[in-house]
């Protein structure tokens, strides 16, 4: 029997709407034809219990501390793959065999270099300026390069947009670091994997060889997996919502960089960075946990804890593997910083105080740590984010254009300014 939800209203009426299942996870009261039936909307600030579409991209259960991506665990995912092939998964629904794999790999390596004139697009910014502020330029402007992939109707036309999106992010987020380090431009390499090859262009220099390190570069490709999608947060709901209006791919991108860039949301990881910088010494975490503690202290403890995640941030666990892979590769174990996290991270393990309000170590705290040791500076966390999102996002924006529900978004509001006035004369003001 089909399953439905009743609406008292305040004239004494009642009014039925469908309860819609998904495959996993919480049922949904569909009140589309709230408002043609009542008058009145639904209020929801944040939409915090809103589900603004269907999807069959990722799934996440914060209780359990599950995230699923087209049905397969995060950590598994981790393991066995490669982000190239998390990507295919996002994009097509399904994980590769060998000869699709190869295929996609060539696809994307093909599609590494970016147009020359963008390079000089760079110079239209100031040295110092923000790598995000430039990376949310310069992918806004693609579609002034690349308008033969701009047709959002043809679906040939979003499979190129989407490879050359997930091809050139790393190019672009290598150059935007390179600019603001006054270093030359380093061109992709098509023999090297798709993160072995970022971390060339970012770091390599004319004047000496560069050599790729497979413990540092499973690392990273290993935070791209991580941070490849999490169902509709702000820069996926921005992304879709930029796209509802019919607005190009490289636009919307552009959009979810933006929105991104917000310190609540991919700042994350550089809010964890320079709280271990405030502390500066492990000697003084006990006074910091103290100040934690003091609700009137206005001292919090960043990268611990989780919006959605109520339990163990299941990408945490995987990055802190990394994490210990990453410092004892480098050496840097007794490096005062990563004593000071790792020190930080056992206290709020054991300490009842945090463990009973489950504020367990998040992916972002581990990411920070592993950045920062790979070289990456902290202005460039989130453009590391942002590269690995890009997937996601493509992949959302995608099903949305599809999806023959989907609307341009239109949210609603509770108008609480002054009712209708006259204008008065201006001497009579």
């Amino acid at each position: 029997m089909d399953k439905k939800a009743t609406l008292k209203l305040p004239d004494g009426g009642n009014i039925d709407f469908p309860v819609l299942s998904g495959s996993v996870g919480p049922d949904v009261v569909d009140i589309r034809a709230l408002y043609g039936k009542t008058g009145v909307f639904t209020y929801d600030p944040g939409f915090l219990s809103t589900a603004s579409c269907a999807s069959t991209i990722t799934y996440i259960d914060g209780d359990q501390g599950v995230l699923l991506y087209r049905g397969y665990p995060i950590e598994q995912l981790a393991v066995h793959c490669d982000f190239l092939e998390v990507c295919y998964l996002l994009l097509k629904g399904e994980l590769p065999n060998q000869k699709q794999k190869d295929e996609f790999v060539s696809m994307v390596t093909n599609h590494t270099m970016v147009h020359d004139q963008i390079n000089r697009f760079f110079t239209g910014f100031r040295r110092d300026a923000h790598p995000m502020a430039v990376l949310v330029g310069v992918v806004g402007a693609l579609s002034a390069f690349y308008h033969d992939s701009l047709d959002i109707s043809d679906q040939r036309h979003r499979e190129v947009a989407a490879f050359r999106l997930i091809a050139k992010l790393p190019t672009l987020v290598a150059m935007a670091y390179k600019y603001n380090m006054g270093q030359p431009f380093v061109y992709p390499r098509n023999e090297l994997s798709y993160t072995a090859n970022f971390m060339r262009m970012m770091f390599a220099v004319p004047a000496e060889d560069y050599r790729t390190n497979e413990v540092l570069v499973r690392a990273l490709d290993r935070i791209f997996i991580l941070h490849a999608d999490h169902e509709q947060n702000a820069s996926t709901s921005t992304v879709r919502l930029s796209g509802s209006s019919g607005a190009n791919p490289f636009a919307c991108i552009a959009a979810g960089i933006a929105c991104l860039w917000g310190p609540a949301h991919g700042g994350a990881n550089e809010a964890a960075l320079q709280m271990l910088d405030h502390i500066g010494d492990v000697s003084k975490i006990g006074e910091f946990i103290k100040q934690v503690k003091d609700k009137n202290s206005g001292v919090k403890l960043m990268g611990f804890g989780h919006r959605v995640y109520k339990n163990y941030d299941p990408r945490a666990k995987l990055m802190r593997e990394t994490c210990y892979e990453v410092l004892e590769e480098l050496g840097l174990n007794n490096d005062r910083l990563f004593k000071l996290a790792m020190a930080l991270e056992k206290i709020a393990l054991e300490d009842d105080y945090f463990v009973s309000r489950k504020l367990y170590p998040n992916v972002d705290f581990y990411s920070g740590i592993v950045q920062r040791a790979l070289g990456i500076p902290v202005s460039m966390f989130t453009c590391i984010f942002a590269l690995a999102r890009t997937v996601g996002w493509i992949a959302q924006w995608n099903e949305m254009i599809v999806d023959p529900d989907q609307k341009i978004g239109r949210p609603r509001q509770l108008y609480k300014g002054a009712t209708r006035r006259d204008v008065l004369p201006i001497d009579k003001r």
